[in-house]
């Protein structure tokens, strides 16, 4: 189809990538296969040299997982993408890829647990530093600032504590600095944020959530803005060797397809479950971008397309309210992860930030009583009667 970056994202999500099939297939078929045959000798040359587009070996470059990330550039708005074998493995690339001893980064301090661990004990045995903050006070980030900071890295809305980062203040500070500017998109997906508005350079999705939508892939992805940033991380990448394989690659790009339905149906059962949970005597408050409560419901409104189905409520009964929960829940699956079209549910301070020290997880605002609900597509009315009645138990 062209010139399909002029079109819609709910024609981009169908349409975009799709290769031309020799044998005339709607859907790019799986090519499941490690290594590719040359025509001759000067021919592989040619591959090897760059002189030639083609295909020799699947961790440097296959048609299914070329189709992925072409769709992935489109719809998110970017130069190119990269797809790779999970969130962890694009949050490692980018940091390798991009940072050397010496360098320093800032980072939301409410961020996915496994970005935080890999800055704070496994980049430091290379000399990075980092300084996380809370990224949501603009005073705090341009404090965090050193003549050394080679990177801000933000997670909005923060997981799991759903706090909203201004990306377009960010982005000046940023520019400001000459630092690369990296956003972990996760929780809004493309449907609803768009990175590169914001003057973001590197859009990070683990497509385990959203992208995927069905609780049955592990994968990442690095969207690079500007084409030039693009083959440096394109050959960390592959020698890393954290590539998606073929397989996986056409499940996400399945997943694609219905986007924007799901992100929308999801979005629409989170806003009633929110407003339900917001008037509940056992719930202290409601952390979610559509309630006019939220701390941040005006940039929200401004920065963000929708508020998204993730929502965290504050139980009044503090840690043993939010086990009992869990326990009792209906419906609702007791797992981490999130964005697939079933509600999940799950208690961080006894589940995944357990290994965090009481004090530590104060800081990043992650409270005794916290519970966090990834809403799915199901009969919304029914997910509220599960909820009513888990909560009659607490």
């Amino acid at each position: 189809m062209k010139n399909i970056r002029n079109y819609s994202i709910d024609t981009q999500c169908i349409h975009a990538g799709t290769k031309d099939d020799a044998n005339g297939a709607v859907i790019t078929p799986i090519y499941q296969t490690s290594t590719f045959k040359f025509q001759d000798a000067s021919h592989g040359a040619r591959l090897f040299k760059g002189e030639e587009k083609g295909y020799i070996y699947t961790r440097l470059g296959n048609p299914t997982i070329e189709t992925l990330e072409d769709a992935l550039a489109i719809i998110e708005g970017g130069a190119k993408a990269l797809a790779c074998a999970s969130g962890m493995a694009a949050v490692h690339t980018l940091l390798a890829g991009t940072l050397q001893s010496g360098d320093h980064v800032v980072c939301s301090e409410s961020v996915y647990g496994a970005t935080q661990t890999i800055l704070a004990n496994v980049m430091t045995r290379f000399g990075i530093e980092t300084t996380f903050v809370d990224t949501s006070d603009l005073a705090a980030v341009r404090n965090a600032v050193k003549p050394s900071t080679k990177m801000i890295y933000v997670e909005t809305p923060a997981n799991p504590t759903i706090v909203i980062s201004d990306l377009e203040e960010i982005g000046k500070i940023a520019k400001e600095h000459n630092c690369i500017y990296a956003l972990d998109n996760t929780f809004m997906s493309p449907v609803l944020q768009r990175p590169f508005d914001f003057g973001v350079d590197y859009s990070i999705h683990s497509m385990t959530k959203y992208l995927n939508g069905h609780a049955d892939v592990v994968a990442g992805a690095i969207i690079v803005k500007d084409e030039g940033n693009y083959s440096p991380m394109r050959k960390m990448l592959n020698h890393f060797g954290g590539t998606i394989n073929p397989f996986d690659a056409f499940l996400v790009h399945r997943g694609l397809k219905t986007l924007k339905l799901r992100v929308m149906a999801a979005q629409d059962n989170a806003q009633k479950i929110a407003e339900y949970l917001e008037h509940h005597p056992k719930v202290e408050n409601v952390m979610y971008p559509g309630l006019k409560s939220h701390p941040q419901y005006e940039l929200a409104q401004k920065q963000q397309l929708g508020s998204g189905s993730m929502i965290s409520m504050e139980l009044k009964g503090g840690f043993d309210a939010g086990v009992k929960l869990m326990n009792s829940i209906e419906i609702m699956q007791l797992a981490v992860s999130l964005g697939g079209v079933e509600s999940l549910i799950q208690h961080p301070a006894s589940m995944t930030h357990a290994g965090m020290s009481p004090e530590a997880r104060l800081q990043a605002k992650i409270t005794d009583g916290l519970v966090r609900i990834s809403v799915g597509i199901e009969d919304v009315d029914e997910l509220i009667v599960a909820m009513d009645k888990a909560l009659a138990g607490v």
